[in-house]
């Protein structure tokens, strides 16, 4: 994950005060480092290519069945090691995967942190996860039915373009701030309301 200053998480942290102080949501900013570190996927593919090794073995070079299997499991092993390397790890797991992984990491942490506790069932979840370039936002039913889904759908796509450029900080700001008129026309502060969850970013 990239480094998350002090000075950064402050800045985070006042735009969430300062919309929450102008509406009754309840944010909270999650920047996770990745949703999965896919310790399996090297291994599937590596079981792949050590699967696919003795068929020119043994059509074109006509090894014996035990040296096509010292072949065999030594490719396994080799593969399975290189791949499992971070960087090679992350490249070779499937988009798909990448989303569904971080869609289930987001809906995780809405319930860890407590956003579906509010007393207006107004929490706002605002989930990125820099190794997968992926962002998530999740409403609470009672903020949910007020805001148009195109809302959400735009900042995601405002946090996805920050994430691109590593830029996470300010596409978490932007989005935040952008949030600012929309909750307080939707969902005005109430009298009585309260600060409920902190407003501190957590980094995972």
């Amino acid at each position: 994950m990239a480094l998350i200053s002090e000075a950064d998480q402050a800045r985070i942290a006042a735009a969430v005060a300062a919309v929450e102080a102008r509406s009754a949501g309840e944010i909270v900013c999650v920047i996770a480092g990745s949703a999965s570190d896919y310790r399996s996927v090297p291994l599937v593919w590596a079981a792949l290519l050590a699967l696919a090794v003795p068929w020119p073995l043994i059509s074109l070079l006509h090894l014996s069945a035990g040296t096509v299997y010292r072949v065999q499991l030594g490719t396994f092993i080799i593969a399975a090691l290189v791949l499992s390397l971070a960087n090679w790890r992350f490249a070779i797991v499937p988009g798909f995967v990448k989303r569904r992984r971080a869609g289930q990491a987001a809906r995780e942490q809405f319930f860890a942190q407590g956003l579906h506790r509010t007393r207006a069932r107004t929490g706002i979840l605002i989930y990125i996860t820099e190794a997968e370039r992926h962002a998530e936002i999740i409403a609470d039913d009672g903020m949910a039915a007020r805001v148009d889904k195109s809302f959400w759908r735009r900042q995601v796509e405002v946090l996805v373009a920050a994430l691109k450029q590593n830029r996470p900080v300010d596409g978490l700001v932007t989005v935040i701030e952008a949030c600012g008129d929309v909750l307080a026309q939707a969902a005005p502060v109430a009298p009585d309301d309260k600060d409920e969850l902190s407003n501190r970013v957590v980094l995972l």
